[in-house]
């Protein structure tokens, strides 16, 4: 039996599930790209206090992309999974970059690295300084030999003023890469400061400036991560989208349908949740390779509802959920976050969490998460 507990202190109990028997993949998946974007683990006696310089455990840390690597996932790194914004600062975001292209390349794992200003310290520059900090970035990257993820820059939200300004900053950035790059489309509910982002609050407006950014650079956008918690947005998009560009779904509530997808296309995928649910996206998708839809669905369904928890308002604090279930899966020694994140959120909230998990197979070391969770239970002064 594991406990639980709920918003107004009542426990209850309930059987302990095993974990799923799923296999990894003998080969390449083939009917989607699928990156799961990964989290970062902090050292278990470093500073790592609100205000104060990463300090990483670095072997855990590589360790969890290594776990991603081995069920056939591409890593997506030094994304806002990885506390871009929230806690990395930009010696550890560098340090990351280069450590994981090299581990990458040690075992043939697929990677994409975000690339921002955010090493920028200055709150407002201009679009002239936008298109340099992001090149600097872009360079700092492709010389480390991975792919590149353009991330929504705050700093291009508070300098732009139209859309033009947006098609102008991409155009030269887009210009000076040397290889085609995803482009990161990250909604306010991840960010309130990129409510506007491409120009407007409204998305089909929005939407048609990020179209034009792609058709006027041909053969350098090779897709597009959304991001915005919508999925009708995103079917319109993609729909506009065409080769090489394809869509990549940022969606960790409606994953399941996008991914599987319809007479109309399908998305492949670039997700904080496979981060949480790595073993079940590589099945589902290997399901998908045999031929098996309806395997798909069986695997991946479960996990959405998991997903929503995590990623529930306040967004931008899902972090903590994908490092608690790191933690409860022993991918990391401690629960613990840079900036002190971990504190996000509360007991119950983790109660539930550990619920859904439980209920969809995503404990991966069922008798080792029961354990931990309910030393952290004990920690917060609730006897079990």
């Amino acid at each position: 039996m594991i406990t639980l507990v709920d918003a107004d202190g009542t426990l209850s109990a309930v059987e302990l599930d095993s974990a799923p028997s799923f296999s990894r993949p003998a080969s390449p998946l083939t009917s989607r790209t699928v990156y799961a974007a990964a989290h970062v683990v902090p050292r278990s006696t470093a500073d790592n206090v609100p205000g104060a310089p990463a300090d990483l455990d670095w072997d855990a840390t590589l360790a969890f992309r290594h776990h991603l690597w081995s069920w056939g996932l591409g890593v997506a790194d030094a994304m806002d999974t990885a506390q871009r914004n929230m806690g990395l600062d930009a010696a550890a975001t560098r340090e990351l970059i280069t450590r994981s292209a090299a581990e990458a390349r040690s075992v043939g794992g697929g990677l994409v690295v975000g690339v921002n200003t955010d090493h920028v310290e200055d709150p407002v520059i201009s679009l002239d300084a936008v298109i340099d900090a992001y090149k600097e970035q872009l360079h700092l990257t492709e010389d480390a030999g991975a792919s590149v993820v353009l991330m929504a820059s705050r700093h291009l939200a508070r300098a732009a003023t139209t859309a033009a300004d947006y098609e102008r900053v991409y155009s030269e950035v887009l210009a000076a890469a040397g290889a085609p790059v995803i482009l990161h489309w990250l909604g306010s509910a991840f960010d309130p400061e990129l409510g506007t982002y491409f120009g407007s609050a409204e998305t089909p407006t929005a939407s048609a400036t990020l179209l034009r950014i792609i058709a006027a650079s041909p053969g350098k956008v090779s897709g597009v991560k959304m991001s915005l918690l919508n999925a009708d947005s995103e079917r319109a998009v993609r729909a506009e989208l065409e080769a090489p560009a394809r869509m990549f779904t940022g969606d960790d509530f409606n994953y399941v349908s996008l991914i599987g997808g319809d007479a109309s296309g399908h998305s492949d995928a670039l997700l904080g949740a496979f981060a949480a649910v790595g073993p079940h996206a590589s099945a589902a998708v290997q399901a998908l390779d045999a031929g098996d839809p309806d395997g798909y669905a069986r695997i991946l369904g479960p996990t959405e509802a998991l997903s929503r928890q995590i990623f529930a308002a306040p967004t931008f604090y899902y972090k903590t959920g994908v490092a608690f279930l790191s933690w409860l899966n022993g991918h990391q020694p401690g629960f613990g976050m840079v900036g002190g994140l971990h504190a996000a959120r509360s007991l119950p909230h983790l109660s539930e969490i550990v619920r859904l998990a439980n209920g969809c197979g995503a404990l991966e070391h069922p008798e080792l998460a029961r354990d931990r969770w309910h030393g952290l239970l004990r920690t917060g002064g609730i006897t079990v």
